[in-house]
């Protein structure tokens, strides 16, 4: 009974770490409908670069 709530909890806790990690990294700040094909096509704005990234802008 011991091993089984022991692998119930850490396989919640690898679990947990795997979605934060997706989370953290699809959190970046799109443009509504910027397409780009360069860096340089993407707008910049006070404290943040715009950049390029699978064709769309993105915040940096």
């Amino acid at each position: 009974m011991a091993k089984t709530l022991k692998m119930v909890y850490v396989l919640v806790l690898f679990l947990f770490i795997f979605l934060s990690i997706i989370a953290c990294n699809s959190s970046f700040i799109t443009f509504r409908d910027s397409r780009c094909k360069t860096d340089k096509d993407c707008p910049n704005i006070p404290m943040a670069t715009g950049r390029c990234r699978k064709g769309h802008c993105v915040l940096v």
